[in-house]
C-alpha cells in the first residue's frame, strides 16, 4: 500500500464515502445470501430423501446457535488482532480466561451480565500479557499466544481451588451453579412455525424449522453476539479507527510515515480481541452450561482460529464459518449418525456442483477431475452404508474444521504483515 493510496483511503473514510473493503461489500452481501437459500434447498432435498427430520428441525438450529457463539466470538477476535497484524494463537487461553471470569462474576454479584463484564475483563487481561510481549518486546507471537493459553490453564485452576472449591456446590475443577440469563422469543410464531414445521413439507417446512430456532429460547447474550458481527464490519470497514487498525496490518511502515501509533493501535486491536475471545469463554459458563468447568472451552478457540481462516478475515465469512462448525456439532450431539450420514449425500452433491463449475471454467479441467471423482466416492458410500460408526461421528466437527481449511486454502489474502514484528522507526 502506498503514500498515496493510504492517504486517499483516509480521507474517503473521513468522508464517510467509500473506504477501503467498501467495494463489493454489497455483491458480497448479495452472494451470501444466495449460498444460504442455495444450502437451505439442499438440506431439505436430503432430508426428503434420507428420511433425516433433524437436519433442519428447530432443535437443531437452536443448538447450532449456541454452539456458533463461542466460536464466533473467539474468530471475530482473532480478526481484530490479526488486522492489525499480531497473529493471536493465545484466543483459546483468553477463552479459558473468559470462563472462569464469567462464573466468578455472575456468583459474586448474583447478576449474570456482570459474569459477562467479568469474562470480557479476563479475556482482555490476558490479551494485554499478548500486547506487551509482542508489541513491545516483539516475541515470537505464536510462542506468546501458547504462553497464554497455557498461563491461562494454570491460572484458573489456582484461582479455582481459592474461590469455588470454598463455594457450596463448587470444588477444584467446577463452580457452583450460575444465575441464569434470561432468554426471549419472537411474539406470536412459536404455534404458527411448529404446526408447519410438523407438516414435514419439502422447504416449507425447513424454512419454518429454521426460523423457529433462531427466533424461540434465545438468550439475550445470543442477541448481543450476533449485532457484534455487523459492529466489527462497521467499526473496521467504514470508520478512521478501523482503517488505521487494517493499515497497520498491510503496511505498517507506511501507516507510521502518515503518524499512525502503530503500537497504540496494535496493542488496542489485541486487546479488543481478548475483549472478544472473553465474551466467547462466558458464554459457555453462563449460557451453554450454567457452570464453570475445567477443560469447558475443549479447543474452541482453536476451532474460532480456523472459522477466522474459513471467513477470509471478514465478518460475514466468520459469521458462516462459525455457522458451519456449530451446525455438525450439533447433529452429533443431539441426533447421531444418522444425521450426519445423511450430510454424506450432501457433500457428494456439493462436490458434484463444484466439479461441474470448474468444468466450464476450462482453466481447472484437473481439479474438476479430482472433485468429480471425491463426489462419487462419497455417495458410493453413503449409498453403501446404512450409518456410521460412532466413534467417527463424534468428531465430525475435528474433520469439519480439516476439510474446510484444506478447501479455503486456495482463495486465503491474509493481512500482508501479519505475524511479522514490527519494530518503530524501522523503516529509517
Amino acid at each position: 500500500m502506498s503514500q498515496t493510496v493510504l492517504t486517499k483511503d483516509a480521507r474517503d473514510a473521513t468522508r464517510a464515502r467509500k473506504p477501503i473493503g467498501a467495494r463489493g461489500s454489497k455483491s458480497g452481501g448479495h452472494a451470501l445470501l444466495i449460498g444460504f437459500g442455495a444450502l437451505v434447498l439442499l438440506l431439505s432435498f436430503v432430508r426428503v430423501t434420507a428420511d433425516a427430520a433433524d437436519l433442519t428441525s428447530s432443535g437443531t438450529i437452536n443448538v447450532t446457535v449456541a454452539l456458533a457463539v463461542p466460536i464466533g466470538l473467539a474468530a471475530l477476535g482473532g480478526l481484530w488482532s490479526e488486522r492489525a497484524g499480531v497473529l493471536n494463537i493465545g484466543l483459546e487461553g483468553m477463552m479459558i480466561l473468559g470462563t472462569w471470569g464469567g462464573a466468578w462474576g455472575a456468583i459474586n454479584f448474583a447478576n449474570p451480565w456482570a459474569g459477562v463484564i467479568a469474562g470480557a475483563l479476563a479475556g482482555a487481561l490476558g490479551a494485554l500479557l499478548h500486547a506487551i510481549a509482542t508489541v513491545t518486546f516483539g516475541v515470537d507471537q505464536i510462542i506468546s499466544g501458547v504462553a497464554v493459553t497455557i498461563l491461562a490453564t494454570g491460572v484458573t485452576q489456582f484461582l479455582s481451588k481459592l474461590t469455588f472449591a470454598e463455594m457450596p456446590g463448587g470444588n477444584d475443577s467446577q463452580s457452583p451453579p450460575v444465575p441464569r440469563l434470561q432468554t426471549v422469543s419472537l411474539p406470536g410464531t412459536e404455534n404458527a412455525l411448529s404446526a408447519l414445521e410438523s407438516r414435514h413439507w419439502f422447504l416449507l417446512s425447513d424454512v419454518a424449522g429454521i426460523l423457529r430456532g433462531v427466533t424461540t429460547n434465545v438468550s439475550l447474550f445470543t442477541i448481543l453476539a450476533i449485532l457484534l458481527v455487523p459492529m466489527t464490519y462497521f467499526v473496521c470497514w467504514r470508520t478512521v479507527f478501523g482503517l488505521r487498525i487494517r493499515a497497520c496490518g498491510e503496511n505498517p511502515v507506511a501507516a507510521e510515515s502518515l503518524g499512525v501509533n502503530v503500537y497504540c493501535y496494535r496493542y488496542a486491536a489485541v486487546i479488543i480481541s481478548g475483549v472478544f475471545a472473553g465474551l466467547g469463554g462466558a458464554f459457555l459458563s453462563l449460557v451453554a452450561a450454567n457452570v464453570y468447568r475445567e477443560g469447558q472451552t475443549a479447543g474452541r478457540g482453536f476451532i474460532g482460529l480456523a472459522a477466522m481462516i474459513f471467513g477470509n478475515w471478514r465478518p460475514s465469512g466468520i459469521a458462516a464459518g462459525a455457522t458451519l462448525f456449530g451446525y455438525t456439532d450439533a447433529l452429533q450431539l443431539r441426533s447421531g449418525a444418522q444425521p450426519v450420514h445423511a450430510l454424506l449425500l450432501a457433500v457428494a452433491i456439493t462436490l458434484a456442483g463444484v466439479a461441474i463449475y470448474k468444468l466450464i471454467d476450462q482453466r481447472h479441467t484437473r481439479g474438476a477431475m479430482v472433485t468429480g471423482i471425491a463426489a462419487v466416492a462419497v455417495f458410493v458410500g453413503f449409498a453403501l452404508s446404512g450409518t456410521i460408526p460412532a466413534q467417527f461421528t463424534s468428531v465430525t466437527p475435528h474433520v469439519t474444521t480439516l476439510l474446510v481449511l484444506s478447501l479455503a486454502a486456495q482463495r486465503l489474502r491474509p493481512p500482508t504483515t501479519v505475524g511479522m514484528p514490527y519494530r518503530r522507526g524501522q523503516a529509517k
